[in-house]
């Protein structure tokens, strides 16, 4: 939260094949209204020119001129670099094309650019997610504290951030973090997107009813369906989110092996997290069974689910015993549970990643 008294601002940029949504951050807040314009993914030239109008936009409303330019695009990208490469979604963008550096040159700004997925992580790692449970370890008396995070999103596809003790970790190619590559345990030739998506949840429930994918529900009505608050088959509308639940978790454990921090979901299908967190955590404390029949657990830490009040208490209070200094008349606390969080976005995602964007940006300048 080191941010929220910053008087320096921000100009960010939500990017998506439909729209650009343009605004502002100043002190962790979004001091001026979105302002929107249709995006042009066939158009390069249209592209550019509406990214100019939509800035100088912004910048005529503020009350002072801006430090950078920050925001979230799609990737794949050289995001240190600003340079955009080929884009599914916006088909115009091929060869590579520099965007970061046309920013700069117009506006005479320094300009950030990076994922959607590693700014989110970001967002909660600064000003979300991060300092809520640490805060909440500290006002429980546990000497524990956190400065890892795996920041995850979970809607129309599956995307992931790794902040390392409080910085962004986005790999030699602007590559780390590239979750929805991992293998999906139920389907094991697929990539875990087909179980870890609005798409994965729709094509389950379709199966188990035997109806085509293009008519069934989104799951937003899945969701109530489960809940009984609607008409539907209540049975496969719950095994459609527990089984995202158990391809999720195992991505999740192969992922939080090489982090070993806390982990926070946002995104669209973070919504119905009281339909699949539970069987995630789950998945994140199974076991492995050897060739005997024996088995130990898949991660070392013990998992809890932070959504629990039951389970927040017990993460809070951990195992700490006092241990007596040899050679001297000093105690030290020690917690001997290696343990990890998940929970779902208090902030939002929208909101992380712009924070991301805003603190990316103070953070570089600094630098």
């Amino acid at each position: 939260m080191k941010y929220v008294n910053d008087k320096r601002i921000v100009m960010t940029l939500d990017a998506g094949g439909t729209n650009l949504v343009f605004t502002a951050i100043q002190g962790n807040e979004q001091i001026i209204d979105e302002i929107r314009f249709p995006s042009s993914p066939n158009d390069l030239e249209k592209m550019f020119s509406t990214l100019v109008e939509g800035f100088n936009e912004v910048k005529s409303k503020l009350p002072e001129q801006p430090v950078a330019i920050s925001f979230a695009f799609p990737g794949p990208a050289d995001y240190p670099n600003g340079i955009i490469g080929d884009l599914p979604n916006l088909p115009a963008f091929r060869g590579g094309v520099a965007l970061g550096p046309f920013l700069e040159n117009k506006f005479n700004l320094p300009v950030f650019i990076n994922n959607d997925g590693d700014l989110y992580a970001y967002g909660e790692a600064i000003s979300g997610f991060l300092p809520e449970i640490n805060k909440k370890l500290k006002d429980a008396g546990s000497p524990k504290q956190y400065k890892n995070l795996l920041g995850l999103t979970l809607g129309t596809g599956f995307g992931a951030g790794i902040v390392r003790d409080g910085n962004l970790f986005i790999g030699d190619n602007s590559g780390a973090g590239e979750i929805w590559l991992l293998r999906d345990k139920l389907s094991p030739s697929l990539n875990i997107e087909e179980h870890g998506s609005i798409r994965g949840v729709k094509k389950v429930y379709s199966k188990l009813v035997g109806i085509p994918f293009e008519e069934t529900p989104e799951p937003k009505i899945l969701f109530e369906i489960a809940n009984g608050e609607k008409e539907g088959n209540k049975e496969a509308a719950v095994q459609s989110f527990k089984s995202m639940a158990e391809a999720c978790g195992d991505a999740i454990s192969n992922a939080i092996t090489l982090i070993d921090g806390l982990i926070v979901i946002g995104g669209g299908l973070s919504g119905a997290s009281e339909l699949f967190l539970p069987y995630l955590v789950n998945e994140m404390n199974s076991n492995f069974t050897r060739e005997d029949g024996s088995q130990f657990r898949r991660l070392t830490q013990k998992v809890y689910n932070l959504e629990n009040p039951e389970e927040v208490s017990k993460f809070l209070q951990g195992s700490t015993k006092e241990l007596d200094i040899i050679g001297t008349d000093k105690k030290i606390k020690y917690d001997h549970e290696t343990r990890l969080g998940v929970g779902i976005s208090k902030i939002g995602t929208s909101k992380a990643i712009s924070l991301g964007a805003y603190a990316f940006a103070l953070n570089q300048l600094s630098q």
